[in-house]
């Protein structure tokens, strides 16, 4: 195997998705700051995909907690940010972005489609029970690591799914939307084919 190769195959790409940066005007970070930071954690092609909190990188390490717990650290020592981190591999985000429903692909802008991100303390398909949602305004489904959620804009006030940042459970999730979804799996995967 070429040398090249052999070190491209021996380096796994994640993506950490950070919670409630540079929103509303708190916790706010510069990417170019955060990518140094990952970078003298000793990960690879460091890439920043736009202002709030998504680092795509290559590692050795394949434990997704282990790198979760270290960046977590990391950002409470650099930046006394006290938030937590869910990290997914490109497999992970490609099994999730073929799972998409088809209704998803039609980009009606009539319709909010979010993906919610869960940390492994709460990822389990039971995790529905617990979220009362009004079947009428909201479409939740579970996928392994996250639920998919789609409302119509103009339901959104009636959407219990829109009030969830109340609930202690959201400190253990953290939304993209369906375009940044997509986005960073093509990032990784663009990663993942660079040397």
């Amino acid at each position: 195997m070429p040398k090249q190769q052999q070190a491209k195959s021996s380096l796994n790409v994640f993506v950490a998705l950070l919670r409630g940066v540079n929103v509303g005007g708190s916790n706010m970070i510069s990417m170019s700051s955060l990518k140094e930071s990952f970078e003298t954690m000793g990960l690879a092609q460091v890439t920043t995909y736009i202002n709030s909190g998504n680092i795509v990188f290559k590692t050795k390490e394949g434990d997704a907690r282990k790198l979760e717990k270290k960046i977590e650290q990391m950002l409470s020592k650099e930046y006394e940010l006290g938030s937590k981190v869910v990290v997914r591999s490109l497999r992970e985000m490609e099994e999730l972005v073929k799972s998409l429903p088809p209704a998803w692909n039609g980009g009606d802008s009539s319709w909010r489609y979010n993906v919610i991100f869960l940390r492994h303390t709460i990822d389990s398909e039971n995790i529905l029970a617990d979220l009362p949602v009004k079947s009428d305004v909201d479409h939740l489904t579970y996928r392994p690591g996250a639920l998919l959620w789609s409302a119509q804009v103009s339901e959104l006030p009636k959407s219990y799914m829109a009030k969830l940042s109340s609930r202690k459970i959201f400190q253990d999730m953290t939304v993209r939307n369906l375009n940044t979804t997509r986005k960073l799996c093509e990032l990784m995967k663009k990663v993942d084919q660079s040397a």
